[in-house]
């Protein structure tokens, strides 16, 4: 809508043309985002391909005549579906918390009185009322400005609040910081700037994590095995004369064997557990897969304000004509001290004295034991400069000019003549004389990262001389300082082969210098402005896929294009943000990084990752965990195929001999294997601490399962296992008297098979210690370190306990208490696995 189309009466409409317009346009509510239907996202959690794999075999596990397996397995996909469920429902909240932003009540003209109105009934042409503390209901075009300042950082990005004249506009969401203003109404609703940053955040589409694919993957492969193990098993029992039915029955228990009821449970846990040890580090997580990704992430975009900046500007150099101070003093709080010869001290009172009454509304307020700004960051630091040098608060000005960003400088006239403040270009041409040195110091003060402003003064108070024949008190560096541990979080990620760059709206010479002090900025020393992006989102990739490259003055859509480019290019992108307008960029990274003390809601809900602390180096921790925990996903992958292959050697052995030997174990003791006694160990393994070597090099890729977890798996500790296992069972029954090719006796039989189930237990007990390192042994490692572990196999030795003597357990799983020898057989199972570990890990490292 045109300015001159706008309603600019200073009566304001009229009730019954406010009514006509609301009838017409609608309320000014953000439209609500199209979501799924909370059972319709359930069922698609409970239908995915592994839990379809799991259904299949509880069906399968019914069909065989056993209930009691088709019911766990039940249980298990339905635990980890609701587990899902509840995690990606409140993720999906993102776009709904864009209608908290506007507020309840308005200030409006309406039959030419100021009168309080329902935000959501203001229509276009209505003449609004805003003041500071004031958050903008409606975008509209400004009739009238009194010392206006608008805090836009939710939609632009840009730290500094913008002040805009008559003629410009304010929009929906943003704050009113500082003096009053007249507006009409040109969006509502739907048609509001932010409702198009919340259509932008609905429909941004979140990538498919590495570790959903991966276990994809892993699953595809084990239901593979499972159905080809299952047919050869059918075809072997028809093969020996057994009935159709009794074939067909046996092949499911065969399948149902080397279904990994565990996993999902495990992975669930073991990424549960994670995100607890990164709260604690102050990195909330919102979404359990992000915890791996982060893992696998590769390039890091992050912001600059508050992230590696403590958002807490302050004067720390003053240049005057006398000489340098240097200012001590912590953030905002008024005391310090200045230090620097007495003449330039002086002098610095008086400088700071003017600055000070440059900004009147500006001042730093004691709040919980710590100092925080009121107004402009920048103002209230001179003003915490003038409390530093013992200037009382100047009185209220005659007159005033705000900070213009096209004249980029304010003025004040009181009693004491004409003070100004701004940029030293726009400064140092108004006055009489300018020291020679003045221009060497402002780029001394420059170089060294920090922000200038020249204060200028004139006795004389008369305005009609406008600002002209002013005297130079001096300049001011301003800094934003860096936390104090983003230079050692950098170089971690430096080390770590992964990527950095800043985006950020701020100014490109504020962010240069930011970075270079910090350590980010790149060799190449690339620095460049949203608006000179390449329009080629290939060429855009290409320019930015290099480290320590800043981008200065983004825009909300430019944050998306840079996260989308890099992924094309391979990435594994982690993105921070903490406005309205970083919403889509959140969504839309592998992982978006919000920050949980300054951020916005919006940008909170968008995430996968909040910081607590809005601290840099904490993602740098969330990194160590996410890589960690891929290592312990391996760890407990290992454990679990080990395990299958014990599992599975009866079954082989049973259709090698021809049924010459009986089975040593009956699927429902896998089952209890599978969730009874190994899913804790599993988790514990999933527990295991980050080590000095987690984030040396790059993000370690490829399958889940490779040939080395393989080869370890299925050709060294599985067939230890396995072969401990059977001989024990074997052994048992040879000096109970059976002989081969003979039925054993009922009571013998479940005896042996009771010690070969206790030969797998204390095996896999042995396989969890041997699991926690791929390449040091069990005696380097140690007990310790994992606290968990140690419970675990406490808890493993119980359930042994439970399942071998409390009724009617060992008559339904088909296996009891081992006699002398078969617990001695069974122990020795302990010391065989971890020979054969061992034995490996020295031939490996010979081979390296």
């Amino acid at each position: 809508m045109t300015g001159a189309a706008v309603a600019r009466s200073a009566e304001g409409l009229t009730s019954e043309e406010a009514a006509a317009a609301l009838l017409r346009d609608g309320r000014n509510i953000l439209p609500p985002p199209k979501r799924r239907r909370p059972l319709a996202a359930l069922a698609a959690q409970m239908i995915h391909f592994f839990a379809i794999m799991l259904w299949a075999a509880a069906g399968l596990a019914l069909l065989a005549g056993m209930p009691a397996l088709a019911i766990a397995i039940a249980v298990v996909v339905v635990f980890n579906g609701a587990f899902s469920f509840a995690q990606e429902y409140r993720a999906d909240r993102a776009a709904e918390r864009l209608r908290d932003l506007l507020p309840v009540r308005a200030t409006v003209r309406r039959d030419g009185h100021a009168v309080v109105v329902d935000a959501a009934e203001l229509v276009v042409g209505d003449v609004v009322l805003v003041e500071a503390g004031d958050r903008v209901c409606a975008d509209a075009e400004l009739a009238e400005c009194g010392r206006l300042s608008v805090d836009e950082s939710m939609l632009t990005g840009e730290s500094r609040p913008v002040r805009p004249e008559p003629g410009g506009r304010v929009y929906a969401g943003t704050y009113v910081t500082e003096g009053h203003g007249v507006a009409t109404v040109t969006a509502t609703g739907g048609r509001s700037r932010l409702a198009g940053i919340s259509a932008v955040t609905a429909s941004a589409v979140r990538p498919t994590s590495p570790l959903a694919v991966q276990l994809h993957r892993v699953v595809r492969l084990v239901a593979l095995i499972a159905v080809a193990v299952g047919c050869v098993f059918f075809a072997v029992a028809l093969g020996l004369g057994r009935a159709g039915t009794e074939s067909f029955l046996f092949a499911i228990g065969v399948t149902v064997a080397l279904v990994p009821e565990g996993l999902l449970p495990t992975v669930t846990l073991s990424l549960a557990r994670a995100a607890q040890r990164m709260a604690k580090r102050k990195a909330l997580v919102r979404r359990l897969e992000a915890v791996e990704t982060l893992g696998a992430t590769t390039f890091i975009c992050t912001d600059k304000t508050g992230t590696l900046t403590r958002n807490e500007m302050s004067v720390v150099r003053v240049w005057t004509p006398p000489g340098i101070v240097e200012v001590r003093g912590e953030g905002y709080d008024p005391a310090g001290e200045l230090i620097g010869d007495p003449e330039a001290v002086c002098a610095t009172a008086a400088l700071a004295d003017s600055a000070a009454r440059c900004s009147p509304d500006a001042h730093a307020l004691e709040h919980s034991g710590r100092w925080q700004p009121v107004g402009d960051p920048m103002e209230v630091a001179l003003h915490v400069l003038a409390s530093r040098a013992g200037v009382a608060r100047a009185p209220s000005p005659a007159e005033r000019n705000p900070f213009d960003p096209r004249r980029r400088r304010s003025s004040v006239v009181d009693a004491d003549g004409l003070h100004v403040s701004g940029a030293p270009d726009t400064v140092l041409p108004l006055c009489v004389e300018v020291p020679s040195d003045a221009h060497e110091a402002i780029d001394s003060l420059s170089r060294s990262g920090l922000r200038v402003l020249a204060i200028a003064r004139r006795a004389s108070s008369s305005t009609v001389d406008g600002e002209r024949d002013l005297d130079l008190l001096g300049l001011v560096g301003l800094q934003d300082p860096p936390r104090a541990d983003v230079g050692g979080a950098i170089a971690s990620c430096r080390r770590a082969g992964i990527r950095l760059a800043m985006v950020t709206g701020d100014h490109p010479g504020t962010a240069r210098a930011i970075a270079a002090e910090v350590g980010l900025l790149g060799p190449e020393e690339l620095v460049m402005e949203g608006k000179d992006l390449p329009a080629d989102d290939e060429e855009l990739g290409r320019v930015l896929d290099v480290d320590g490259v800043v981008v200065a003055r983004v825009a909300p859509e430019e944050k998306l294009r840079i996260a989308k480019a890099l992924q094309a290019r391979g990435h594994v992108v982690a993105m921070t943000g903490d406005g309205v307008n970083d919403g889509p960029a959140l969504r839309t990274a592998d992982i978006g990084v919000a920050m949980g003390a300054s951020g916005s809601d919006v940008a909170r809900e968008a995430a996968d990752l909040v910081l607590l602390d809005d601290h840099f180096g904490t993602i740098v921790s969330a990194v160590e965990l996410g890589r960690a925990t891929f290592v312990n996903i391996r760890r407990f992958l290992t454990y679990h195929l080990t395990d299958n292959v014990a599992e599975l050697t009866p079954f082989v052995v049973w259709a090698l001999a021809g049924g010459q030997i009986p089975l040593a174990i009956t699927v429902l003791q896998v089952l209890a294997l599978d969730i009874g006694t190994d899913l804790l160990p599993a988790v514990a393994l999933g527990a295991e601490p980050p080590n000095r070597r987690t984030m040396e090099g790059p993000a370690r890729g490829g399958s889940l399962i490779d040939g080395r977890l393989a080869r370890r798996a299925f050709g060294v500790l599985g067939p230890a296992e396995a072969l401990a296992s059977m001989s024990a069972f074997l052994v048992v029954l040879l000096a109970g008297g059976w002989w081969f090719g003979e039925t054993a006796e009922v009571g013998l039989l479940a005896a042996a098979s009771g010690t070969a189930f206790s030969a797998i237990v204390l095996g896999q007990l042995a396989n969890a210690f041997a699991c926690r390192s791929e390449s040091r042994w069990v005696g380097r490692i140690g007990l310790g370190g994992n606290p968990l572990l140690s419970f675990a196999i406490l808890f493993e030795l119980a359930m042994l306990a439970v399942f071998l003597l409390m009724p009617p357990l060992p008559g339904l799983l088909g296996g009891t208490m081992p006699g002398p020898l078969g617990w001695v057989l069974a122990v020795a199972t302990v010391p065989v696995v971890l020979l054969a570990d061992t034995l490996h890990k020295v031939a490996r490292a010979r081979r390296r």
